[in-house]
């Protein structure tokens, strides 16, 4: 217990564990992060090449190789984001001189050379080892896509597909443990209803094949924050629910609206407490969401997956505003544990979590200029949080002071 002396006053703080009342266990899952083809995410922040003057593993910064590694990351998710539902993965494999060059349609509308594929995602989620979480694109791609794209990946057995992956260089299939089908499918994913949706991922869910004992966690299209209908469409028909094991929920905090989200270092008391407030909305979403799905899978086979989430600010001055590149502060750090300690909380249903993003965009843990790395306050949260991962929730209750703003 501790003691403070507040308006002459002795107050009493206390904080009190129930170490006799333990929760389920805390999936280290929740600890995951996110990469895009946005911005320098890939290319400059995990990217730089073979033949770069900056230290490299087979392309990938040797730096941010070991960086992730400190920080115990479980699992990363690629290739988007909205990225993901324009991205072709044929066109990234192969040699890398001999890739098809691609427009960045939603961000910056750069071109991009595909020399990061599935290859060296896969060697990165090696590298770094970590459970490799894929986004499949269902908005423009077709069901024998994505199909072959698992069987690529996964399968050991003989085939066109197999064979290929073999003439790229890799004879062994790789293990895929998250498979997401579709991303953002009520927006930039293809502007479907719900109903719509659940129809579509259905077929497509049906072609994706658990190969030579790789186990997929199949992650259906959910939806922006508190769309809890969306949710129910999804779990209502048994159906629909035995095509997926877990439903995607998207939430970023965004202080002042869309148009003008705030200054990531300029803020004053009212833009911190703000942030702060709309981070604890998180709680009551997840809560709600779990209501839905409570109705209809009281045993909680399937998880709630909060695979974008993160402080959404503008983007620091000069830069290219389709970069969404933005600075982090100790406001950053904070929020971010508050989101962390809310997912622990949830663990009975939330089992995978992925920051937005792993360099260089929106609420990123390493940042990147040249041959320089920073490791952002918001990347020391999650070292120092990695003790959670796969351990036993022991509620906490705490009394203390409420500080009253406004």
């Amino acid at each position: 217990m501790v003691s403070a002396l507040l308006n002459g006053q002795e107050k009493y703080n206390r904080v009190v564990v129930l170490a006799g009342n333990p929760g389920p266990v805390i999936s280290k899952d929740i600890y995951g992060h996110f990469s895009e083809h946005l911005g320098t995410c890939i290319y400059g922040g995990l990217w730089v090449g073979k033949d770069s003057k900056i230290a490299n593993l087979n392309g990938l910064r040797t730096d941010v190789v070991n960086a992730l590694k400190e920080m115990k990351i479980p699992n990363l998710r690629w290739p988007g984001g909205c990225f993901a539902d324009t991205y072709h993965w044929r066109d990234g494999i192969g040699p890398q001189e001999k890739r098809a060059s691609i427009v960045n349609v939603h961000w910056g509308g750069v071109t991009e050379d595909n020399s990061f594929g599935t290859h060296e995602f896969m060697e990165l989620t090696e590298m770094v080892d970590c459970d490799a979480y894929v986004n499949g694109n269902i908005g423009s791609g077709t069901v024998q896509e994505m199909a072959e794209w698992v069987e690529y990946l996964t399968s050991a057995n003989e085939s066109p597909v197999t064979n290929l992956r073999k003439e790229n260089g890799r004879s062994e299939p790789w293990k895929v443990r998250f498979f997401a089908i579709g991303n953002e499918t009520w927006g930039c994913g293809g502007s479907m209803t719900a109903e719509y949706y659940a129809g579509l991922m259905r077929q497509y869910s049906t072609f994706l094949r658990d190969y030579s004992g790789n186990k997929l966690y199949r992650v259906a299209c959910g939806p922006y924050g508190s769309d809890f209908k969306w949710t129910e469409t999804l779990m209502k028909d048994p159906g629909t629910r035995n095509m997926f094991q877990g439903i995607s929920i998207h939430y970023y905090t965004v202080v002042d609206g869309w148009d003008y989200k705030g200054s990531a270092t300029e803020f004053d008391e009212r833009e911190w407490f703000e942030t702060v407030r709309l981070n604890l909305d998180i709680d009551n979403i997840i809560s709600k969401h779990e209501a839905v799905m409570d109705l209809y899978d009281p045993e909680r086979t399937k998880g709630i997956v909060v695979d974008e989430w993160g402080n959404w600010f503008n983007v620091e001055p000069g830069t290219n505003t389709g970069f969404l590149y933005q600075q982090n502060s100790m406001r950053d750090a904070i929020t971010a544990a508050i989101h962390l300690n809310i997912f622990n909380n949830h663990a009975a249903r939330v089992r995978v979590a992925n920051l937005a993003q792993l360099a260089n965009v929106l609420q990123s843990v390493i940042l990147t200029k040249d041959e320089k790395m920073v490791l952002t306050p918001t990347y020391h949260v999650f070292r120092m949080f990695s003790v959670h991962q796969e351990a036993r929730l022991v509620p906490v209750d705490v009394l203390c002071e409420d500080y009253a703003y406004g």
